[in-house]
């Protein structure tokens, strides 16, 4: 099996070279700034791969193609919709053309009513791939935890302040490992069929974004945190001026995902890896842990 992950030097496409390589995959990992001498690494720009010609070349040889790029904000030639859909669009064009199979990395929660150029550039995107005919899976999981996440390791230090804020609203998450997703992913890649075109995934529990701040909290001390609940409106402007300053992972577009259900509906972690996911922090008292996932067991 040879298997080309796009943005595998990236936080998700790192463990879904792992979870491939521990299967026995042949890996050639795509990035912005491979090395043009090295034989595991091609450079691949998404933002200049958007017509299906631009990809023959690059995917010819591989029997799956993994696309795990995405960008939280834009900068010069890398727009949302360039990254997010013309580029995933020609990718699946191409692979349809050779009888590649393609995964590719999404989100949950996306909807054409979202103000987030963002949501709606990964919608369309998704759109695009399921139109094309190829043999797909748009994969979207919930919130990832893991080492080397931009956002995960933000999440977590903002967990260990003994005074945060959390945004006062009815949205849900259902957080997993990276490594979880990564196993997933590389089991999809073997399959010889695919269970569903669209696969969404998440951890054991449904849970709000306070609980899961203190869920983590409490693998590094017994003292609660002093928690302040900020209205949707100020993290609103927060963000917009976060995005234009360039920091945190807190963008727009992530404001607007954590006001959503950001569950699976039918959760296929636990049937793709053969386990019950890894549990994301520390419960208190198991009895009344949130609301458990519906899951999709073969």
């Amino acid at each position: 099996m040879r298997v080309l992950v796009l943005g595998g030097r990236g936080f998700i496409g790192r463990h879904i070279v792992a979870s491939l390589l521990n299967q026995g995959a042949k890996i050639i990992i795509s990035s912005r700034k491979a090395d043009p001498t090295s034989p595991t690494y091609v450079s691949v720009r998404m933002q200049e791969m958007t017509n299906p010609a631009d990809w023959i070349k690059v995917v010819a040889s591989y029997d799956v193609v993994v696309n795990s790029v995405g960008i939280l904000r834009e900068r010069w030639k890398e727009t949302y919709d360039a990254v997010h859909r013309q580029a995933p669009m020609a990718l699946a064009a191409a692979c349809k053309s050779q009888g590649i199979r393609l995964i590719h990395i999404s989100a949950l929660s996306l909807s054409a009513n979202a103000q987030s150029r963002f949501i709606r550039s990964k919608l369309s995107g998704e759109q695009a791939l399921l139109a094309s005919g190829a043999d797909l899976a748009i994969v979207r999981p919930s919130l990832l935890d893991g080492e080397g996440g931009f956002g995960a390791q933000w999440i977590r230090r903002v967990a260990r302040s003994p005074i945060y804020a959390v945004m006062k609203t009815k949205g849900v998450i259902a957080p997993l490992k990276v490594s979880d997703l990564g196993d997933a992913i590389a089991r999809l890649c073997f399959m010889r069929q695919l269970p569903s075109n669209e696969i969404e995934l998440g951890g054991n529990n449904v849970i709000s974004m306070r609980e899961y701040l203190a869920r983590l909290r409490r693998e590094y001390t017994s003292y609660k945190a002093y928690v302040l609940e900020v209205p949707v409106w100020m993290v609103r402007l927060s963000s917009h001026i976060l995005d234009l300053l360039q920091l945190t992972p807190l963008s727009f577009g992530h404001v607007e995902l954590m006001q959503g259900y950001n569950a699976p509906k039918i959760n296929l972690l636990a049937s793709l890896i053969g386990r019950k996911p890894a549990v994301v922090g520390i419960v208190e008292d198991r009895q009344t842990e949130s609301k458990l996932m519906p899951t999709a067991i073969d």
